[in-house]
C-alpha cells in the first residue's frame, strides 16, 4: 500500500472515530493527511469509498480477533468474560464514542456501499457470538438463541455506555452474559 494511501486511511480512521463520518469533510482529511487533492482522488473516488475501506480494515481486525478467541483453549465462559472486559477497556479508552459501525450506519442511506460493509460486519459479529455460545452450551439450536442474546448484550452495552458516558452498562451486560451462559437454553 502506498504511503499516501496509508496516510489518508490513518487520518480518516482517526477523524471518523473521533467525530463520526458525517462531521468529517474530504478537505479536512486531505489537509490533515498531508496529500494533494489529486492524490486523494487517485486513491479514493469519494469519502464514502474511503469510509468503506476504513470499515473493511476494521472488520478484518475484528474477524482476526474472533478467530483467535474461538481457537483459544480457555473455557468458553472465560472467553465471554474476557470479551466484555476488553469492551470495558475499549469504551474507556475511546472516550465513550461507541461502535463506529453503528454510529456510521445511522448516517447513511440503505443502498450505500458502507451500509453493506456494516451489514457484513454485524452478521460476522452475530455469528461469532453464536459460535462462542456453541462452545458454552454444546447444542446448535440453543447456541443460536444464546449467541443472539450475547450479541445483543454486547451491542447494547456499547450503545448505553456511549449514551451514559459511564462503564456501568458494560459491567451489567457482562454479569447478565455470564448468567445467560449458566442457564440451560430451551431447545
Amino acid at each position: 500500500m502506498s504511503t499516501a494511501r496509508q496516510s489518508i486511511l490513518d487520518t480518516a480512521a482517526r477523524l471518523f472515530a473521533e467525530r463520526g463520518y458525517e462531521l468529517v469533510g474530504i478537505n479536512e482529511i486531505i489537509e490533515k493527511s498531508g496529500v494533494a487533492k489529486a492524490t486523494f482522488y487517485a486513491q479514493f473516488r469519494s469519502k464514502e469509498r474511503l469510509c468503506a475501506e476504513w470499515m473493511r480494515a476494521t472488520a478484518a481486525r475484528s474477524a482476526d480477533e474472533y478467530r483467535r478467541i474461538l481457537e483459544d483453549p480457555a473455557p468458553p465462559v472465560k472467553k465471554v468474560a474476557r470479551k466484555f472486559d476488553s469492551l470495558r477497556g475499549y469504551v474507556g479508552e475511546c472516550d465513550y464514542r461507541g461502535c463506529p459501525f453503528s454510529i456510521t450506519a445511522s448516517m447513511l442511506d440503505a443502498g450505500s456501499e458502507v451500509r453493506q460493509v456494516i451489514a457484513e460486519y454485524k452478521a460476522a459479529a452475530r455469528s461469532f457470538w453464536q459460535a462462542l455460545a456453541l462452545q458454552v452450551c454444546g447444542d446448535a439450536k440453543a447456541a443460536k438463541l444464546q449467541g443472539d442474546g450475547l450479541f445483543l448484550l454486547f451491542s447494547g452495552a456499547v450503545t448505553e455506555a456511549q449514551n451514559a458516558r459511564e462503564l456501568w452498562p458494560v459491567q451489567s451486560a457482562k454479569r447478565l452474559a455470564l448468567q445467560l451462559c449458566e442457564v440451560p437454553q430451551p431447545a
